[in-house]
């Protein structure tokens, strides 16, 4: 086995008394960062390599970090002012993951890179740790490079924030196989309608 691999066994034991001691003083480390920042190296480089990283120029590591838990609505009091279907306020959950929410904060902040991938790093009670992987489609050693100049296109903007990443699309049910035969044609949504329409031509 490559080192890369030894790593990945690693990660796979993550109530290991190894694994507990560098996440917890990892941890504490990212807290004393900013909420997103650049790093030299990924943290995990087999992870990063697997999702497209490769360590040259034009490929960037950023990590952040998101506030973990619900999302409760901000009604005053309480008071919806609705029907009693929508009259929870606790006990509400966010329709995108955390990690997509990392994602679109890097995108943010890094308006000129494109978003390529992105993995888990650690968590605490508080925060859960993302590094994004960044590619700057400006440069020479990206738009000359045929495996992954295709994120150099218009089409590809912000790709994150119109849920194409694979955090995104995972947000989105979309995927293949015969688990994800009703998302067929766009989303969940779209395809419902499509079959459930009654369209009648107009000269039958």
């Amino acid at each position: 086995m490559g080192v890369y691999r030894y790593l990945e066994e690693l990660h796979k034991k993550k109530q290991s008394d190894l694994l507990r001691y560098t996440m917890r003083i990892r941890c504490w480390y990212y807290r004393q960062l900013a909420t997103v920042h650049r790093v030299n190296h990924p943290t995990r480089p087999d992870r990063a390599r697997k999702l497209g990283y490769k360590a040259k120029q034009g490929y960037v590591i950023y990590r952040v970090r998101v506030r973990r838990g619900g999302r409760k609505r901000m009604v005053r009091k309480g008071a919806t002012m609705g029907k009693p279907t929508n009259q929870g306020v606790n006990q509400l959950k966010f329709q995108r993951s955390l990690q997509s929410v990392a994602e679109e904060r890097v995108g943010r902040a890094c308006g000129g890179l494109r978003v390529l991938n992105s993995y888990w790093v650690c968590e605490d009670s508080v925060y859960k740790y993302y590094e994004v992987i960044l590619v700057d489609p400006a440069h020479k050693a990206v738009t000359r490079d045929a495996r992954i100049n295709w994120i150099c296109k218009p089409v590809h903007k912000h790709r994150e924030l119109r849920g194409l990443t694979s955090a995104g699309r995972k947000n989105r049910g979309l995927g293949k196989g015969h688990r994800y035969t009703k998302v067929i044609g766009s989303s969940r949504r779209g395809g419902w309608k499509r079959r459930n329409t009654l369209q009648l031509q107009r000269f039958r």
